[in-house]
């Protein structure tokens, strides 16, 4: 893991409990990438993804 932290807003999203989750991970068909996951805490108490991308 990279890097972890939590907000409570993010660009183009709803206010919210987010946690921004990156990894540095290598690919088959590219030498390496920063993976970040973007889980969001839903109403009912749940963390569920609620973003991924590849830089």
């Amino acid at each position: 893991m990279k890097s972890s932290s939590y907000t409570a807003s993010l660009p183009g999203a709803p206010d919210g409990e987010y946690a921004v989750i990156q990894f540095e991970s290598l690919f088959e068909k590219k030498k390496s990438g920063i993976e970040t996951v973007t889980p969001m805490m839903d109403k009912d108490g749940m963390w569920r993804a609620s973003g991924y991308t590849i830089k």
